[in-house]
């Protein structure tokens, strides 16, 4: 499907200001979360500008006001959900509290796994992120700039797990082997993974098991690739 902004531009000074820095602003925000439920409902195809400002309780004039339009909207709710959720300064601050790999990695699936046991499991957040990993609009390059440092974070502790250089193959293997598992969580519908996987238990309480078997079965398939690398 063809998508509704063909030509989205670059998120402008006032949409970037809106999702980062006017927080206690009570419309922006306001038009911030009423929009992110709109569009994890709909998508960016089918909302609407005026749909948003309804639920927002807001003149839909406030739009244009505020953010330039429904497209640098749906860019600011990304970066919202995004800073939110995922952002590189959270992951970064989590592992570099650690000093040892095996405790970086464990930080790294335990910002994950808050994510998807936590109140923002069932929040547009999840949803808007899912939607645009599926189906990247162009806004998609807006998250995809943050990918390279993000990324940084967890080859740097693959390789000191693997006792290999950052550029060598088999870490870039093993990055695979670690992010993949955490990317199902984050981007899967959860109806849909409770029905492939109807055991999978994913309430807030279940957080630290699943940190811990997701840090042993990565620390397991992290240590049979070094094993590789010496043969």
């Amino acid at each position: 499907m063809e998508t509704r902004f063909p030509n989205l531009p670059p998120l402008d000074a006032r949409a970037y200001r809106a999702a980062r820095q006017d927080r206690g602003d009570g419309k922006v925000q306001a038009l911030l979360e009423a929009a992110g439920q709109v569009f994890a409902e709909k998508g960016p195809d089918r909302a609407t500008g005026k749909e948003i400002a309804e639920r927002a309780g807001i003149n839909p004039a406030a739009v244009n006001y505020y953010f330039g339009g429904i497209e640098n909207l749906y860019t600011a709710v990304l970066v919202k959900a995004h800073d939110e959720l995922l952002s590189y300064e959270t992951l970064s601050g989590a592992t570099a509290a650690e000093t040892t790999p095996e405790a970086k990695l464990r930080a790294f699936f335990t910002v994950i796994a808050d994510r998807v046991t936590g109140p923002n499991s069932t929040s547009w957040k999840l949803k808007v992120l899912s939607r645009e990993f599926l189906a990247p609009s162009p806004a998609m390059q807006l998250l995809q700039n943050e990918f390279p440092r993000k990324a940084s974070i967890i080859r740097a502790i693959v390789s000191d797990l693997m006792g290999l250089p950052e550029d060598h193959p088999l870490v870039a293997h093993g990055c695979v082997s670690v992010i993949a598992p955490n990317i199902l969580l984050v981007i899967g519908d959860r109806p849909t993974l409770k029905i492939a996987f109807p055991y999978l238990r994913l309430e807030p309480e279940d957080a630290p098991v699943l940190v811990d078997r997701m840090t042993r079965y990565a620390l397991a398939g992290l240590k049979a690739l070094a094993e590789e690398a010496k043969s």
